[in-house]
């Protein structure tokens, strides 16, 4: 599906960004794996987490969704049921690594496959460590590549240390050290989100963190909870810089999560002179959330690197959207994640931002935008199948000199179904 986006004269307005896909998948698989109901308002209806809500329904458990909201009729720790055909995540890579975990620790064998995105991105990372708990998993190519034959069996803790700071690594092995004996930890080089950690305590496992390193102990009792899922920042960010980078914006956000290891877009935004204010701060479920106000504002470049890179590596798309229209040059490194995402984002938005005349370079393990040139009319689009760049686009497309077109516009379904047409009800008429 081709889109043909039309420049902003500006967006003002309030808008309820939808519900945070991380949470969103998490409360589907915590409330299936505890005992009695888990009521989720806030819920992302989403492909990707529709596919979790799919998987879990085909192994015996009752979900109920309506528009207000979900209820996991839950089963306890070990009352899942083996599916009678393989499992489809679509194009979710949290679905399918995460339940990796789960599953790895069952008394029934499952097959996970996905569409073929899904099929190309990297499995062995969660393998690996699983492996070393005793899982018996089979991929193609060496274990390294879905569809995944799993055969449950029964696990043993582990200290992993992580080699990347992945919040899917980290939550795959917390998961299947539910059903180890003792207290199976991650290690981190730096710290990823943390959702899983949060989440599993609330429900009722026990559940240490220090640092960069995060345990759990094995055979916990959860019991089903009430969970409200935040707005998610990362589809907020489509937003804040919009109303950063096109003139005459104003745009008030409500109940965006502000969890610490997923704020990094803030920090950066604020450090290249966006005009933000933050209010309404509150707590649901270990959750910190709040209403934040955007208004335009001239951006300079910056760096963006380190420990940055785990609390914003969804975000970069868009934050070479806003370093394009920020005066100066802005660096990106240490992000090579990006190239083992639905897409190879270095890749696919610095072709997309070429295509409005964007002086951006593709760096070894990350990106260099030379800002301030007003981005060209006439832009055609790909968005290579990946919802991120096609938001991101639609952003640059915005604040463009002139109409644009993007190929592939369908993706924004993925974490965002009524992304267009929330854009379009805060446009300046």
């Amino acid at each position: 599906m081709r889109q043909q986006i039309m420049p902003s004269k500006g967006l003002r307005g309030t808008l309820t960004i939808p519900g945070d896909k991380s949470i969103s998948h998490r409360s589907i698989m915590f409330g299936s794996l505890a005992e009695g109901d888990t009521e989720i308002t806030g819920f992302l209806y989403g492909d990707d987490c529709l596919s979790t809500v799919g998987a879990f329904r085909s192994m015996g458990i009752a979900i109920d969704v309506t528009e207000e909201k979900i209820v996991v009729h839950g089963k306890g720790l070990h009352g899942l049921e083996e599916p009678e055909n393989y499992i489809d995540v679509g194009n979710s890579g949290t679905t399918i690594r995460l339940i990796s975990g789960i599953l790895a620790g069952q008394a029934f064998n499952t097959v996970l496959t996905g569409d073929a995105s899904i099929r190309k991105r990297p499995m062995g990372r969660v393998i690996r460590p699983l492996s070393q708990m005793g899982a018996r998993i089979i991929g193609r190519q060496g274990n390294t590549l879905a569809p995944l034959a799993i055969e449950g069996t029964r696990l043993q803790a582990i200290c992993y240390q992580s080699p990347v700071a992945s919040a899917q690594v980290k939550s795959a092995v917390l998961l299947a050290g539910l059903y180890a004996d003792g207290w199976t930890e991650v290690v981190e080089p730096s710290l990823s989100r943390n959702h899983t950690e949060l989440m599993l305590r609330s429900f009722g496992a026990e559940v240490e963190c220090a640092g960069n390193r995060a345990r759990v102990k094995g055979h916990p009792r959860l019991l089903g909870q009430r969970i409200e899922v935040p707005g998610d920042i990362s589809s907020a960010a489509y937003l804040l810089v919009a109303g950063s980078v096109i003139a005459g914006s104003e745009i008030e956000l409500k109940n965006v999560g502000l969890n610490p290891t997923r704020t990094g877009i803030l920090d950066v935004l604020l450090d290249m002179g966006a005009d933000l204010t933050i209010g309404n701060q509150r707590e649901s479920g270990g959750e910190l959330m709040g209403d934040i106000v955007v208004r335009s504002a001239k951006l300079h470049g910056t760096t963006i690197a380190g420990d940055l890179i785990p609390r914003l590596v969804d975000e970069i798309p868009v934050l070479a959207v806003a370093a394009a229209c920020a005066d100066g040059v802005t660096e990106i490194h240490d992000a090579q994640e990006l190239k083992v995402k639905e897409s190879n984002r270095l890749e696919t938005i610095a072709q997309g931002l070429r295509a409005f005349g964007c002086d951006i370079t593709v760096l070894e393990d990350g990106l260099r935008i030379v800002g301030g040139k007003p981005l060209a009319a006439g832009a055609v689009c790909d968005s290579f199948g990946d919802h991120r760049i096609a938001m991101s686009m639609t952003i640059a497309a915005l604040a463009a000199e002139g109409a644009a077109d993007i190929d592939g516009f369908e993706a924004v379904s993925v974490s965002w179904p009524s992304f267009w047409s929330d854009m379009q009800g805060l446009e300046v008429k």
